[in-house]
């Protein structure tokens, strides 16, 4: 193959073939395979249909499929010739059209070969009421096998920077040896440093101390259940699961619309608990807030995360007066306007500034950051230093 040829043959996968390419070359063996899946879905709205099979030649075969088993074919083939990132993208592309999201989604075969992803898992959480019996069960599999995988990418970070956090959360000046702050230890006594054995010697031991039980750190997470909040919901409800194990913490889970519903006795199931939220509805922070102030009964020891867009349906006066009577009682509040891999696109930015006005902490946060931050909460850091060590900007 020549230069020439090579760069129309580029030319033709990027324009996608038919008359209009003015290529005239045609694609053969993976390449056209490729090109076949590509087709199907990004031709779709044309056709109207979804017509899908495995190319037996180098020329389009007549006759395709237009069934529900096309479909799980497809996206099976997706998945076997595209990068993981790539086949996450198309696939969600598929979910944008609505007769291809109702065939993905109703049919057991089909959702079977979806890969589980963020989206996913959201979609199937709006549409759950509307899924038919025999496909229930498949769905709750593939929200499972999401819920195993990111709780093995997030349990091991979340639970050791939370029990650091509770461990240094008290200095104590008679540590045992496995409590011991070093490098406290050693700015408090550079003055008994000895140059002949070039050392300090540490008379006063500097460390950290358990926290007393009766004085557990609590963790009210409160979260929006609009549907813009989807793929926050999600995260947020499988980090509270794996904080609900932590005996040195109360974590509490809290879903609001224009109601609001405590689940934290959900947390051990997270699946359960996914499938129980209804997204949609209203957003009324003012009332979530007025419940909460009544729930707190040790608020030096709180942190309330509010995770919302800030689009509150009532007053958001209310809410301003509510965050300020939380702070003058002691409880810190961080609000996050999303809690995801793509920040938010959407949110009050009237709010949010006011909210920062008064001292609230409020930003979005990637769940890889999310156990630093609640690290820093719970230690009772300074989280505008920690946002700007992590270039996330504050509203």
């Amino acid at each position: 193959m020549d230069k020439n040829q090579e760069i129309l043959i580029r030319w033709r996968k990027i324009l996608g073939g038919g008359e209009a390419d003015g290529t005239e070359e045609e694609l053969e063996g993976e390449d056209l395979q490729k090109d076949q899946m590509l087709d199907a879905l990004y031709e779709f709205d044309s056709r109207g249909s979804f017509e899908y099979q495995k190319p037996e030649s180098k020329k389009k075969q007549a006759g395709k499929s237009s069934s529900a088993p096309g479909i799980a074919r497809w996206l099976g083939d997706i998945r076997r010739y595209f990068p993981t990132p790539l086949a996450t993208m198309i696939q969600n592309d598929a979910l944008e059209k609505p007769p291809l999201k109702k065939a993905m989604l109703m049919d057991p075969e089909i959702l079977k070969e979806s890969k589980p992803n963020i989206e996913l898992v959201a979609t199937l959480m709006e549409m759950k009421d509307l899924i038919p019996d025999e496909t229930k069960h498949t769905a709750r599999l593939v929200v499972a096998e999401l819920v195993k995988e990111l709780v093995k990418q997030m349990e091991v970070d979340l639970v050791q920077a939370i029990r650091g956090a509770l461990a240094k959360s008290i200095k104590n000046f008679r540590p045992q040896k496995n409590e011991i702050d070093w490098n406290n230890t050693i700015l408090k006594n550079l003055k008994h440093y000895q140059p002949k054995y070039k050392t300090v010697i540490p008379v006063q031991k500097i460390g950290f101390s358990r926290r007393n039980r009766k004085k557990l750190k609590r963790v009210m997470l409160c979260l929006d259940q609009s549907g813009s909040m989807a793929s926050s919901i999600v995260y947020a409800g499988i980090m509270a699961s794996v904080m609900a194990k932590i005996p040195a913490m109360e974590t509490q889970l809290y879903l609001f619309d224009t109601e609001i519903v405590n689940v934290t006795e959900e947390l051990d199931n997270p699946v359960d608990l996914l499938f129980g939220i209804q997204l949609g509805g209203g957003t009324y922070i003012n009332k979530m807030l007025a419940h909460v102030c009544n729930e707190i009964t040790n608020p030096e020891e709180t942190v309330l995360v509010l995770i919302t867009d800030l689009y509150e349906g009532g007053s958001f006066d209310e809410v301003l007066m509510h965050c300020e009577n939380l702070i003058n009682l002691g409880v810190k509040i961080i609000t996050l306007l999303a809690l995801d891999d793509e920040g938010t696109t959407s949110y009050s930015h009237t709010n949010a500034k006011s909210l920062a006005a008064l001292g609230v902490p409020t930003f979005s946060c990637t769940p890889q950051l999310f156990p630093s931050m609640m690290a820093k909460a719970l230690s009772g850091n300074d989280l505008q230093t920690w946002a700007s060590e992590n270039n996330i900007v504050l509203s």
